[in-house]
């Protein structure tokens, strides 16, 4: 199984594109033509009101859930960089993994996950950082987000290897995601 998270403010859903885009592709490369055409726009029903919500769409070749919530932003200041061999090419509901790593985070907020040196990804979010003059993004990162994937086709971020012995030399550093879309951490700190 798998999942999509949308963001719906005031009623309107978010970038729907890019979501059905990865919805799109990862169930062909999953369960390929047999799954059939699916439109995010024709199924998507929010509640009325004037609250973010997070869309969580469940789905396998088929749709099985779709839920809405009230959206609560966790305040992320503090990353431990955390090494693992971790693949996590879809949006999968098995999250244990990560989950497992997740729970090594001591007293930091979350964690940057670095896989064969390099930086990948958060928990719950791909990660930028500002060089001075550009703000660059893992190349390789272990689930290609649509905030990501939007930001990059606008020019405004650079994909790029990013080494684990790089991160001291950012200015700093942003996460994003369809909930938080692209947030620069002020103060942030990374620590082994």
């Amino acid at each position: 199984m798998l999942f999509e998270t949308i963001c719906i403010q005031n009623g309107s859903i978010q970038h729907l594109s890019y979501h059905q885009a990865r919805f799109d592709a990862s169930r062909a490369a999953l369960f390929g033509e047999e799954a059939g055409r699916v439109d995010l726009g024709s199924v998507i029903k929010p509640p009325s009101g004037s609250c973010i919500l997070k869309c969580r769409i469940e789905y396998g070749s088929q749709i099985t859930q779709i839920s809405y919530t009230p959206y609560k932003r966790r305040c992320i200041k503090k990353l431990k960089k955390v090494s693992s061999s971790i693949e996590y090419a879809h949006k999968y509901t098995d999250r244990e993994a990560i989950e497992e790593l997740f729970q090594t985070r001591g007293d930091a907020d979350d964690i940057l996950i670095i896989r064969d040196g390099l930086v990948t990804d958060t928990s719950i979010a791909n990660i930028a950082f500002y060089d001075g003059r550009k703000w660059l993004t893992p190349k390789t990162p272990l689930l290609r987000g649509t905030t990501r994937e939007r930001l990059i086709r606008s020019g405004f971020l650079v994909p790029r290897d990013i080494g684990v012995n790089e991160i001291e030399s950012f200015e700093r550093f942003a996460l994003m995601n369809a909930m938080i879309g692209f947030s620069p951490v002020e103060n942030g700190i990374i620590t082994d």
